[in-house]
């Protein structure tokens, strides 16, 4: 495959020209679930335990093409995610390194083991200018691989001694772990925090997110940030068509949320692009394929749900989050009975327990 040759377990990697002697790395005891490949070729679709791959990347800070000053620039010390979120957009990236988007992506983890000293290099170069570097955009630094290797450490402590502005988003319980690291770095540049809670519905975590701490863990994380003083945003990301959008499910979410004392809530419907939404249709046919109709109609022209369903899903969570404080003056009031907001295609449910916003669910 056209990464073997970065690989650090095979017998010539052709990387000592760049990197000599290679700076000792600490690492955890145990191995976080992931086992060593083999010394052959990494390939798709041999065998299911879950694998490190030990690489040594070339780069480090990735430029993303777009307008947005504060995502220009993006940092991914991991490819390939252990959380095997089941929508997660990242997937197709996998396909690139010639391995599959589903089961491949959540167990073939590509680990940038000189991601620290590499950063610390191109950030002391004469044409970095200091712009702000975006951490979880795309695969989750703090996944179960980081309790072994341990790179987050060394990439927080570099930025914090560039004083480099960085955020970071994570549904990764272990990103306590680098609190004082990161309150160090907080004094000293701008740093961005958010944690991931799409619902805190138990049910639907343990099937969609599998890998990933309960929601309940995340919204500690959340607490404990803001009790250092820590300013923490949540991303309510993603709402789930049918699933987690029902005015009672979000009114919970918010709640919740506002309670662990997250500074802003930005709800995101769900999307799925290619890659990502083969491997989401095929779980939903096996595990919700009453919803398939109602997924066909709000996916079959793209990857975006219409204007008019987000629209109002993403009302329905900004009106529960100006109740409880967030995003706007506090106000800490409970929810009032009151009907789902509707879309213009939607119509009541006769008999339904809990009415979702969902096109006739």
């Amino acid at each position: 495959m056209r990464w073997e040759n970065l690989r650090n377990d095979t017998e010539d990697t052709g990387q000592q020209t760049l990197f000599e002697a290679p700076t000792p790395l600490e690492r955890g005891t145990g191995r976080a679930g992931l086992k060593a490949p083999g010394p052959g070729p990494v390939e798709s679709g041999t065998g299911d335990a879950p694998v490190a791959v030990e690489i040594r990347a070339r780069s480090i800070i990735n430029r993303v093409p777009g307008e947005d000053p504060m995502m220009r620039w993006t940092l991914n010390p991991y490819r390939g995610c252990a959380h095997a979120c089941v929508y997660c957009f990242a997937r197709r990236t996998h396909e690139y390194l010639d391995l599959d988007s589903g089961r491949d992506f959540d167990t073939r983890i590509m680990v940038k083991t000189n991601a620290g000293e590499l950063l610390r290099a191109e950030l002391a170069r004469p044409d970095w200018a200091g712009e702000p570097v975006a951490m979880g955009t795309n695969t989750d630094p703090y996944q179960r691989a980081e309790g072994h290797y341990r790179l987050m450490p060394q990439i927080i402590g570099a930025l914090r001694d560039a004083a480099n502005p960085f955020s970071l988003l994570t549904k990764g319980r272990l990103v306590l772990r680098d609190l004082d690291l990161i309150e160090e770095a907080s004094r000293v540049t701008d740093v961005g925090l958010a944690v991931s809670v799409g619902s805190v519905d138990e049910a639907v975590w343990r099937s969609v997110e599998p890998g990933t701490p309960s929601p309940r863990a995340r919204l500690d994380v959340v607490r404990r940030f803001a009790e250092r003083g820590l300013r923490c945003s949540a991303l309510m990301a993603p709402i789930l068509p049918g699933l987690t959008d029902s005015v009672e499910q979000i009114e919970e979410t918010v709640a919740a949320i506002a309670e662990a004392g997250a500074a802003r809530l930005t709800p995101v419907v769900l999307h799925l692009r290619p890659g990502a939404r083969e491997w989401y249709r095929s779980w939903l046919q096996r595990e919700h394929p009453h919803l398939v109709p109602l997924y066909r109609e709000l996916y079959g022209r793209g990857s975006y749900v219409p204007k008019a369903y987000g629209d109002a899903v993403v009302a329905a969570v900004h009106e529960a989050a100006g109740r409880y404080g967030l995003n706007g003056p506090a106000r800490h009031r409970p929810r009032k009975e009151r009907t789902r907001p509707a879309t213009p295609s939607q119509t009541p449910a006769p008999g339904a327990a809990t009415q979702q916003l969902s096109l006739g669910f």
